[in-house]
């Protein structure tokens, strides 16, 4: 797994690969109850070869952090945890009513990130 933010923003390959639109849900979704869903006009799972990168803040810690997912319908793997900046938390946990949960990435996370990504 990658450690950080820096080392993730050395794969081009991976940052261009990210559906910055899926959500836990919509994983779960297509990914673990692939087989029982009809969605026209929407992307289906078809075998283990379909593959989605996606972000998600991990909310049961003490302190919430984001990890990229790599996603098939066989398995899900961490491939980088990224850890967000003191004022971000803060945030996080203000519109989330300090929540335990995993959490799509939206808003000021999302902001925030596709800035570090982009070495703003």
């Amino acid at each position: 797994m990658m450690t950080d933010i820096e080392q993730l923003r050395r794969q081009p390959g991976i940052i261009n690969e990210i559906d910055w639109e899926m959500t836990p849900e919509e994983a779960v979704r297509l990914y673990l109850e692939w087989g029982n869903n009809w969605v026209y006009g929407k992307y289906v799972i078809r075998s283990k070869s379909d593959v989605s990168h996606y972000f998600v803040v991990y909310a049961w810690d003490e302190l919430p952090v984001i990890y990229l997912i790599r996603r098939n319908s066989e398995q899900a793997e961490e491939l980088a945890k990224i850890a967000m900046p003191d004022w971000l938390v803060r945030r996080f946990r203000h519109d989330t009513g300090h929540q335990k949960g995993v959490y799509a990435i939206e808003g000021e996370v999302r902001q925030w990130l596709e800035g570090q990504l982009a070495g703003v």
